[in-house]
C-alpha cells in the first residue's frame, strides 16, 4: 500500500470527517444557511444519540454538516470512501472507471458511476482567469471523439460527420482547458479562444483554415502554425506536440478505461482530463495535493443524479 492511501481519512470516519470540516472551515464551522462564523453561537448538537459532524447555529436555529452547500449533500455514502474515490480518480493517470470504482468501494455500480460524476464536477474550474500573458506560449488544436446523440447506427464516421469536437488550449509548462464545441468555424472557436487566452501571448496551431486570420487585429502577440498536411510538426520553437501529447493521454483513457461516453457527458470527462493534466508531477503536484484540491472544489455546486443522468447540466461555456 503506498504511503498516501496509508491515511486514516481512507479508512476511519472520525479522520474522514475531521479531515473534511478543517478544509472546508480553516477558522472553525461557518453556518451555510445564515452565514454565521460567530464560534460561540455555533456549537455541537446535543441529544441521547448526536450524530457526528451535526452543529447547531443559534443565530438561525438552523443545523447543518461539512457536507451542506457542496456535491456531497444528501449523500449517505462513509466520507471515508468519498476520500478514497477523489483519491483514485485524482491519480490515475487515465481515470478510473466506475466498475473498477463499485468494486473497490464496495457500492454499487449506478452509486459509483454518481459519485465520479460528482467529483469531476468539483474538479471543474470557475471563474477562471484568461491563460498565458506577455512571454507565455498557449497551443491550440482539435479532435474529434465519440457520436453525436441522434447520429445514425449505421453512419460510417468520416472526419467531424456525426462527431463530438473538442477544443483545447495548453499552456507549455502550464495547464490545459478543453471545451466541447458544436462545430470547428472560426465563429464558434474564436469566442472562446479571445475569452480564455490573455492577449499578448504568443499562440500555436497547426494549419487549418479556421485559424488563418486569428490574429489578423493583432491580439495575440503573435501566431505561428506548423502544416501537418507537408509532415512538418515541428519548426524551431514551432509546434503543436504538447497539445498532442494532452490528445494522447485523453483519448486513450476515452477509449481504453471509459470506453463510451455520452454527449451530454462529455464536458465532465474533459475537466477531469484538463484537472490532471493542470495538477500533474511535472508541475509539482504529487497526489496527496490533487485530493486535496478536489476537495476544495466541492464547495458551493451541486448535482443531482437526476440532472446527471436524465437530462444533463450545462457544459462552463
Amino acid at each position: 500500500m503506498s504511503a498516501d492511501l496509508q491515511n486514516p481519512i481512507f479508512t476511519n470516519e472520525d479522520a474522514a470527517r475531521e479531515a473534511l470540516e478543517a478544509m472546508r472551515w480553516p477558522n472553525g464551522p461557518v453556518c451555510p444557511h445564515c452565514g454565521n462564523v460567530d464560534q460561540a453561537a455555533i456549537a455541537k448538537a446535543k441529544g441521547k444519540t448526536p450524530r457526528q459532524g451535526l452543529y447547531y447555529c443559534a443565530a438561525c436555529n438552523g443545523q447543518f454538516t461539512a457536507t451542506i452547500g457542496t456535491v456531497l449533500e444528501h449523500s449517505k455514502i462513509p466520507l471515508s470512501k468519498w476520500w478514497l474515490a477523489m483519491h483514485l480518480l485524482g491519480s490515475s493517470k487515465k481515470g478510473i472507471s466506475s466498475h473498477q470504482l463499485h468494486r473497490m468501494l464496495g457500492v454499487t455500480y449506478k452509486t459509483a458511476w454518481f459519485m465520479t460524476h460528482r467529483i469531476r464536477l468539483a474538479m471543474q474550474g470557475a471563474g477562471l482567469t484568461p491563460m498565458g500573458g506577455e512571454g507565455s506560449t498557449v497551443e491550440i488544436d482539435e479532435t474529434i471523439i465519440g457520436k453525436q446523440e441522434g447520429a445514425p447506427k449505421d453512419a460510417k464516421f468520416h472526419g467531424s460527420n456525426f462527431r463530438n469536437i473538442v477544443l483545447t488550449l495548453v499552456e507549455r509548462g502550464g495547464s490545459s482547458r478543453s471545451f466541447h464545441v458544436d462545430g470547428s468555424t472560426i465563429g464558434t472557436l474564436m469566442p472562446i479562444i479571445r475569452a480564455n487566452i490573455a492577449k499578448g501571448t504568443a499562440v500555436m496551431t497547426d494549419s487549418a483554415v479556421w485559424y488563418k486570420n486569428m490574429n489578423s487585429d493583432g491580439h495575440f502577440a503573435s501566431h505561428e502554425t506548423v502544416d501537418h498536411s507537408k509532415d512538418e510538426y515541428v519548426r524551431g520553437h514551432v509546434t503543436t506536440n504538447t497539445v498532442e501529447g494532452f490528445y494522447s493521454i485523453f483519448k486513450r483513457g476515452m477509449k481504453g478505461v471509459y470506453q463510451h461516453c455520452g454527449e451530454k457527458h462529455l464536458h465532465r470527462y474533459l475537466a477531469e482530463f484538463d484537472f490532471r493534466y493542470s495538477n500533474r508531477a511535472a508541475l509539482g503536484i504529487g497526489d496527496k495535493e490533487r485530493v486535496n484540491t478536489i476537495a476544495q472544489g466541492i464547495s458551493g455546486k451541486r448535482l443531482t443524479y437526476r440532472r446527471a443522468y436524465k437530462e444533463g447540466d450545462a457544459a462552463p461555456f
